[in-house]
């Protein structure tokens, strides 16, 4: 979800993600909220290492728009 972040009067556009696993019997948990204002493969590595020292051990599919590198 996109919105507009106001900040020492200036407006820039930051995304808001929010990263959901479904377990093996599908049940739904939010695991994380995150915002950025870019959205790149460095960034999701970020995301993914900070999710593994949380406890995840696989992730078996990731759905994404078009990242490139990822």
């Amino acid at each position: 979800m996109f919105f507009k972040e106001k900040r020492d009067n200036q407006s820039k556009d930051v995304c808001l993600y929010n990263i959901i696993g479904i377990n093996l019997y599908g049940k739904k948990d939010c695991l994380g909220i995150s915002i950025s204002e870019t959205e790149n493969p460095k960034y999701w590595l970020g995301v993914i290492n900070e999710l593994k020292n949380r406890g995840v051990k696989d992730i078996l599919i990731c759905s994404t728009d078009g990242l490139n590198g990822f």
